[in-house]
């Protein structure tokens, strides 16, 4: 049976004491198809992570949050201990959500002070269903993970179904093209109003258009967030089982990454049988590391399985997490 195929993955880490020193934590997304075992694979890493005692948070973003059965706990939106290195956390969406749109009412009303007159309130009970909402949501919580959890060494997210996860990772630069046209549009109208917005004290200049200032502060935290998705401080794991239906998703999946300039950091082969043919993803993906993970003979739920599936599959992993990354500044 294959064991890891490529043997050079993106280099994560020059040394535990740097990594905690600057407060970096390198991020794991992990993507695919669902039951290809994607928040196995996840879990899997995050454990493997804390036994490497790097400080570990499993972010379950995964709206079925399969993690509370494969620990056997229930988690919550409060992160939850399970071993000295590692936390576990479940973003709920509505919670989520709910803050986006109080952000954005409050926002509003310090842009217009005029909003009431519309009647701006009523309208959020319709905004809630509209589409997008749950990718800026889930925005929302990632930024303020990254904010909240900068003393881990590991932030590993278990991402929701492929869809919703292409959606959002592809946010940021899609956000960026609107705001920058909207910044455009703000400027020909106070340019045609002939209304000057900006005061300058000393060398600084100061923009005094609401608006304006509200689309700019978008703009740069979009930008934070799709300079830290092509970085090498963020790796997209793509999960597949060695099928022609997931091995299709998986191409589909590629595909759309590069749209937005991004790409899988590494392959994650799961559940693999004797007699199983990889050959032909093996040549396609030749390019990338992957990481061949045999069908378990057992259950993988409980710390105790998941140590033992580990142990068993210790020559896949060995080298994962564990080589050197260019650890280039805070984002957030």
């Amino acid at each position: 049976m294959p064991e890891n195929i490529k043997n050079d993955p993106k280099k994560e880490f020059s040394d535990k004491s740097r990594c905690s020193a600057e407060k970096i934590p390198v991020i794991h997304m992990f993507i695919g198809k669902g039951g290809v075992g994607k928040s196995t694979s996840s879990a899997l890493t995050a454990l493997h992570g804390a036994r490497q005692k790097y400080k570990t948070l499993l972010v379950s973003m995964d709206p079925a949050h399969n993690q509370s059965d494969i620990f056997e706990t229930q988690f919550s939106h409060k992160s939850t201990r399970i071993l000295e290195t590692l936390d576990i956390i479940e973003v709920n969406e509505k919670i989520w959500e709910k803050k986006y749109l109080q952000q954005t009412l409050k926002h509003l009303q310090e842009t217009y002070n005029y909003q009431s007159a519309f009647g701006m309130q009523g309208y959020f009970k319709v905004l809630r269903h509209s589409p997008g909402i749950e990718e800026f949501a889930l925005t929302l919580a990632f930024s303020n993970i990254l904010k909240t959890f900068k003393d881990k060494d590991l932030l590993i997210f278990d991402m929701p179904p492929t869809a919703q996860s292409l959606r959002f990772l592809s946010l940021p630069s899609i956000t960026r093209i609107w705001l920058k046209e909207l910044i455009q549009l703000r400027k020909a109208i106070l340019k045609k109003k002939e209304i000057i917005t900006k005061i300058k004290i000393g060398t600084k200049e100061f923009e005094q258009d609401r608006i304006s200032s509200r689309l700019g502060e978008m703009n740069g935290m979009y930008q934070q967030l799709e300079t830290l998705f092509g970085s090498n401080d963020m790796h997209i794991n793509l999960v597949m089982n060695p099928d022609r239906l997931a091995f299709s998703e998986s191409l589909r999946t590629v595909e759309k990454l590069g749209a937005v300039n991004l790409a899988p950091s590494h392959i994650f082969l799961n559940k693999i049988q004797a007699g199983d043919d990889i050959g032909y993803i093996q040549q396609t993906f030749d390019t990338k590391p992957i990481l061949c993970l045999n069908m378990s003979r057992y259950p993988l739920t409980g710390i105790d399985a998941l140590s033992s599936c580990l142990n068993e599959q210790h020559v896949v992993f060995s080298d994962f997490l564990t080589k050197d990354v260019s650890l280039s500044g805070n984002y957030f």
